[in-house]
């Protein structure tokens, strides 16, 4: 049986653990941590998608908001069959939370409605309306696929392949939101997606957490983080500078 001290100068050489066995506590937790972090922020994505699928001005935009709450619930179930690999049930799972709760909108950013839901604080923010769901998503669109590029080199390569597998749908959520925004620029909204936009960005921004995270190095060497949070969020600014100058808009400042 291979000591902590081993597998631990694997990961840092670039190795990879492909199941539970022989786990060192440490990259366990952090592990476990990131995991459960997806799957909330999914449920809690698909939940509030969910409320808004009747506002779509038509049935294209129906069925894209519905495949959106499908798909996202998809993946949650995905990496909850992962997570039963570590001898913990989650049959419950699905109903111990109320995803679809939210703070009151005004909410200053960052804030965090209960300790045991690890959703991304983005999404304890309620939506306004179609425009305002569409434009959201938009933004979230691209620091969703920001994180997965992540996500996807980490050294659990179960959780590796599986991020693999669904960033292509995520990638096509992102894809809805451009159509879907487009179409309400062409329709003279510009003022609400300015608005929606103003709103979300630093919400959506603070997803990345607080540059000085003390955890950083110690999830580097595991092997299950490579960018900080900081490179992580000047790519995500980047990209959404990028798409936003696409569609004629413009990124807020800061």
């Amino acid at each position: 049986m291979a000591s902590d001290a081993n597998l631990l100068k694997h990961l840092e050489g670039g190795g990879v653990l492909t199941s539970p066995d022989n786990m060192p506590a440490r990259y366990r937790a952090e592990l476990m941590r990131m995991l459960v972090s997806f799957v909330d922020s999914e449920l809690a994505a698909a939940a509030g998608f969910a409320e808004i699928i009747n506002e779509g001005p038509g049935i294209k935009e129906r069925i894209a908001a519905a495949r959106i709450v499908m798909e996202k619930t998809v993946h949650a179930d995905r990496v909850l069959a992962l997570m039963s690999d570590f001898e913990v049930s989650f049959k419950r799972y699905a109903t111990y939370q109320k995803w679809s709760d939210r703070l009151d909108r005004s909410a200053p950013v960052g804030a965090v409605r209960v300790q045991n839901d690890m959703r991304l604080a983005v999404f304890n923010y309620p939506v306004d309306g179609w425009t305002d769901a569409v434009t959201m998503n938009l933004l979230l669109g691209v620091a969703v696929g920001v994180q997965l590029a992540e996500y996807a080199t980490i050294s659990y390569q179960p959780f590796a392949l599986a991020i693999r597998e669904i960033g292509p749908r995520e990638a096509h959520h992102a894809h809805l939101a451009v159509e879907g925004v487009q179409k309400l620029l062409n329709e003279g909204n510009e003022e609400d997606v300015a608005r929606s936009i103003a709103y979300w960005s630093p919400r959506v921004r603070s997803s990345f957490g607080a540059d000085d995270s003390g955890r950083f190095d110690m999830l580097k060497s595991f092997g299950l983080r490579t960018l900080s949070n900081a490179e992580l969020r000047a790519r995500y600014l980047a990209e959404t500078e990028t798409v936003l100058d696409n569609l004629g808009l413009k990124a807020p400042a800061g």
